[in-house]
C-alpha cells in the first residue's frame, strides 16, 4: 500500500478519528490551565494508552499536542496568563485586544492562525520525514551511537541555562537508563535486589513524574490565577479582509516555526517570540504592536502550531525528539514496541501514515472544537486551584496504577517528581534528562555493537565518516554554547562594573 492507502486504512479501521477529536478537546482544556503545558497534558494521558492499539495511541497524543498549543492562548488572551510557554508572546497583543472589548476577535485570530499553522506544519512533516529517514538508513552502529550523542548535545546546548547543567542532566538520564539488565550480557545492574527493577526504570514513570508531578508541586506554592467571565468566551473568526491583513504575519510564523521545529530543543516558545519580533519589523502598522495588533497574535500562534508538526520530523526520522511533547510521543512509540528512527517508516508505515492522517483530522477538528470548548475551558479555569490540583493528582495516580497495578511504580513517579522539582529549583533543564533516558539503550547498545565488530578499536567512531561528522557537530554545539555563555557572563560583569 502507498501512504494514502495506509492513512485511509488507519482512519477507517481504527478509533483514530474519535481519538483525534478527544485528543484535541483534552489538549485545549489542559492548555487552558496555566502551567499545564502540552507535554504535561500528554504525560497525563500516556498511562491510559497502554491498552490501545498503536495507531490510536499516537494519534491521541499527537492531537493533544495540537489542541494544547491553541488552548494555551485562551488564558493568555482573557486573563493575561499564558496557559503554555509558547503562548507567552500572544499575551502582548491578545490581552490588549481583550481590554478593548475585542476578546472574541483575538480568540478567533488565535484559532484560525493555529489551524493554518498546524496544516502547514503537517504538510512539511509529510514532505520531510520520508527523505530524511531514507538518508538515515545508511547509518552503521557507530553512526547511531554518534547520532544519540549529537541529540543529547544539541538539546543540552540549546536548553535554557548553562550547557554544563544540560549535559549533567543528559548524563543523569543515561545513568537511569543503565538500571536493569545488561542488553548484551544479561547481567543485572543497579537493581539492589528489587525484582521490579530487573526490566529497568520505565521512562513513562520518569516522564510523568518529571513533567506532571513537578508542575503539581510547583503550582501548590503559587497563588491562585486570575478569573474571567463567561461573556468573554464568544469567538469571532476573522473575515477575508482580516486574513489578507495578517497574511504576511502568518507567512513569517510558518517560516520561523518550520526552522525552529526541525531544530531539536528549540521549541515553540523561541519560535513564537522570534515570529512576533519579525512580524513587527515587517508590519505596515508596527505602532499597533503591544496595543492590540492582529498581526501580533497571528504570527506567534502560527509559529507554535507549525512547530507542533515540524518538531515530529527529527522524532520520526532520527528518533531524536524536538521538544518535551515529542519526547512523550517518542515514549509512546517505544511503549508499543516500535523503535523511532530510520526503520520506523519501513517497519511500521501504518502507524506513521496513520499519525499523519490523525493529525490532519485533528487540525481540521480544531476549528469546530475550538468554538465548542470555550465555555467548558473557562469554567475549568474558574474552579478553585486546590480542587483542580487534587483532580490531576488522582488522574496521575490512577493512570500509573492501571499499568501494572504496582505501588512501586507510584513511588518511582513521586521520586521522579521530587527529582524534577529539585532540577527546576537549581536550574537544570528537563529535556536532556528525558532524552538521555529514552536514548540510553540506543547509545549503549550501538556503542558496544560497534566495538564488538572491530574487536574493541575505538577509532571506529572516527573512521566512520557519518559518525565522525555527527561527533564533530556535537563538539561544535557544546563549544559554541559554552563560548556564548562565557561571553554573556563577561558582558554582564562589564555592565555591573560600569554601573558601580
Amino acid at each position: 500500500m502507498n501512504g494514502w492507502e495506509h492513512a485511509w486504512a488507519a482512519l477507517t479501521g481504527t478509533a483514530a478519528i474519535p481519538a483525534a477529536f478527544a485528543g484535541v478537546a483534552w489538549g485545549m482544556l489542559g492548555g487552558a490551565l496555566p502551567g499545564i503545558s502540552p507535554s504535561i497534558a500528554m504525560a497525563l494521558l500516556l498511562p491510559f494508552t497502554y491498552g490501545m492499539d498503536p495507531i490510536t495511541a499516537v494519534v491521541l497524543l499527537g492531537a493533544t499536542y495540537v489542541g494544547a498549543e491553541y488552548g494555551g492562548s485562551i488564558p493568555a488572551i482573557l486573563i493575561r496568563t499564558p496557559g503554555t510557554n509558547s503562548a507567552a508572546a500572544t499575551v502582548l497583543d491578545g490581552y490588549a485586544m481583550h481590554r478593548q472589548g475585542r476578546g472574541g476577535e483575538a480568540l478567533g485570530l488565535s484559532l484560525m492562525s493555529g489551524v493554518i499553522g498546524g496544516l502547514a506544519g503537517l504538510l512539511l512533516l509529510i514532505v520531510l520525514t520520508g527523505p530524511l529517514a531514507r538518508v538515515a538508513l545508511l547509518f552503521t552502529p557507530a553512526a547511531y551511537f554518534a547520532l544519540g550523542i549529537l541529540g543529547i548535545s544539541v538539546i543540552a546546548s540549546l536548553s535554557s541555562g548553562s550547557v554544563v547543567k544540560g549535559l549533567m542532566a543528559g548524563v543523569a538520564g543515561l545513568m537511569i537508563a543503565t538500571v536493569g539488565t545488561d542488553p548484551l550480557s544479561g547481567v543485572n545492574r543497579f537493581t539492589f535486589g528489587r525484582p521490579e527493577l530487573l526490566g529497568g526504570i520505565e521512562f513513562i514513570l520518569v516522564m510523568v513524574g518529571v513533567f506532571a508531578m513537578t508542575e503539581l508541586f510547583t503550582q501548590a506554592g503559587l497563588p491562585e490565577w486570575e478569573k474571567t467571565r463567561a461573556r468573554d468566551t464568544h469567538i469571532k473568526l476573522p473575515n477575508w479582509a482580516m486574513l489578507k491583513r495578517i497574511k504576511v504575519a502568518l507567512g513569517i510564523g510558518v517560516g520561523i516555526g518550520t526552522f525552529e521545529g526541525v531544530m531539536p530543543g528549540a521549541g515553540g516558545t523561541i519560535a513564537s517570540f522570534m515570529s512576533y519580533n519579525e512580524a513587527r519589523r515587517w508590519s505596515k502598522h508596527p505602532e499597533e504592536f503591544g496595543k492590540g495588533s492582529p498581526e501580533g497574535i497571528a504570527a506567534p500562534e502560527a509559529a507554535n502550531n507549525v512547530v507542533a508538526g515540524t518538531a515530529l520530523v527529527p522524532t520520526l526520522a532520527f528518533g531524536i525528539p524536538g521538544s518535551n511533547s515529542t519526547a512523550i510521543l517518542l515514549g509512546a512509540l517505544m511503549i508499543h514496541g516500535m523503535e523511532p528512527g530510520p526503520l520506523l517508516l519501513a517497519k511500521s508505515p501504518d502507524v506513521v501514515y496513520g499519525l499523519f492522517g490523525g493529525l490532519l483530522v485533528a487540525n481540521v477538528a480544531q476549528l469546530l472544537i475550538g468554538i465548542l470548548i470555550m465555555t467548558p475551558a473557562i469554567w475549568l479555569v474558574n474552579r478553585p486551584k486546590p480542587y483542580l490540583l487534587a483532580a490531576i493528582y488522582a488522574l496521575v495516580f490512577s493512570g500509573i496504577y492501571t499499568i501494572d497495578h504496582s505501588l512501586f511504580d507510584l513511588g518511582v513517579v513521586l521520586a521522579a517528581g521530587v527529582l524534577g522539582y529539585l532540577m527546576r529549583w537549581f536550574g537544570f533543564p528537563f529535556l536532556p534528562l528525558v532524552l538521555g533516558l529514552v536514548l540510553g539503550y540506543m547509545i549503549e547498545a550501538n556503542y558496544r555493537r560497534a566495538l564488538v565488530i572491530v574487536n574493541g578499536d575505538h577509532w571506529v567512531f572516527l573512521r566512520d565518516p557519518v559518525s565522525a561528522l555527527l561527533l564533530g557537530l556535537a563538539l561544535v554545539f557544546i563549544v559554541g554554547s559554552a563560548l556564548r555563555g562565557w561571553r554573556s557572563a563577561r558582558r554582564a560583569r562589564a555592565a555591573e562594573a560600569s554601573q558601580a
